[in-house]
């Protein structure tokens, strides 16, 4: 189901609020999902940036011109889906009005219960905003890229990068980007002291657990880590370099090629709001396929959610082997 945000992104063209922009216009699309309808008369050349693996490949099976990271510069427009990370939001804001040509047009829609309201005020008090048209439940806005680069440089200047504990560089945007989170804390916490062999990290995020997992148990034949975002892959690569290899990756539609004798995970249980359990169920399966017999999986989850069956039912045996107020964590063998 097509996100309301999209709908509110494109309805200033539907409205002739903002003119559709011509065949020989170029426009950057950051947060692009799958599922959107240009409006008629959009025939502009569109560059998606889409940095999240699943909506990137949705994004080219329908045929869009698509990449994790934007490039190029003097584009005629940019379009800013905004989501719920605020940080995110403000950089790629920051990202367009750099890279769209100077008096271009940069056009922001967002939900309402995502924080539009607040992003809007916020990039007004840096940049004359041209116009606002509510719809849909969200707001879009719209303003042109002023002459200097003093927004991009006080939003950028806002929202740095970060190094947690010492030692690992994240950004907003990433999973937990502030702090690890407390389920990877607890799988951490109660980590089987005979981890070895060839060790793969499922949904890896920005590589906390595999970089400990390295620390902790040298020396593995090999390591692999396994992420969906693409920045925090990225910056997994600097935070794991004991990492034999780091995988951009779909788990739930491109195959594992390789296999495991353990597989430690910390699997996502939503994409929207909404808690999605058969992720996580799907993933639990994926990881039994990618072991070895007799290969053993560790992971956490959210305390409310029903893997004990597909677990079960997945692996010879498994076993709750720690839980705190909010989180569990299991060990299963194939």
């Amino acid at each position: 189901m097509t996100r309301e945000a999209l709908k509110t992104l494109f309805y200033p063209f539907e409205t002739d609020a903002l003119d559709a922009p011509g065949v020989d216009s170029r426009v950057l699309f950051f947060g692009s999902e799958p599922g959107f309808r240009l409006p008629e008369g959009f025939s502009a050349e569109l560059h998606c940036v889409q940095g999240f693996r699943p909506h990137l490949r949705a994004l080219q099976s329908a045929g869009r011109n698509v990449m994790p990271r934007a490039e190029g510069t003097d584009y005629d427009m940019a379009l800013v889906l905004a989501g719920r990370h605020r940080g995110q939001n403000e950089l790629w804001i920051a990202e367009a009005l750099e890279r769209v040509a100077p008096g271009g047009t940069v056009l922001v829609a967002g939900g309402k219960d995502d924080g539009i309201a607040s992003l809007r005020k916020r990039i007004g008090s840096l940049v004359p905003l041209i116009d606002a048209l509510p719809k849909y439940h969200g707001v879009a806005f719209w303003l042109c890229r002023p002459e200097g680069d003093e927004a991009a440089a006080g939003l950028r200047a806002e929202n740095p990068p970060v190094i947690v504990e010492g030692r690992f560089h994240t950004g907003p945007g990433m999973f937990s980007f502030e702090k690890a989170d407390a389920g990877s804390q607890l799988l951490l916490d109660h980590l089987p002291e005979k981890i070895s062999g060839h060790v793969a990290d499922f949904c890896a995020g920005w590589g906390y657990l595999a970089a400990h997992i390295a620390d902790l148990t040298p020396p593995l034949a090999s390591l692999d880590l396994y992420e969906a975002d693409f920045e925090a892959q990225e910056a997994a690569r600097t935070n794991v370099p004991q990492a034999s290899s780091v995988f951009w990756q779909d788990l739930l539609a491109e195959p594992v090629e390789r296999r495991y004798d353990w597989i430690v995970m910390n699997p996502p249980f939503h994409q929207g709001r909404a808690a999605e359990p058969d992720i996580g169920q799907r993933l639990i399966e994926i990881a039994a396929k990618a072991l070895k017999p007799g290969g053993r999986l560790v992971m956490v989850a959210n305390r409310q959610l029903p893997y004990e069956p597909v677990l079960s039912s997945a692996f010879g045996s498994s076993q709750e082997i720690a839980r705190d107020n909010r989180f569990k964590v299991f060990l299963a063998r194939r």
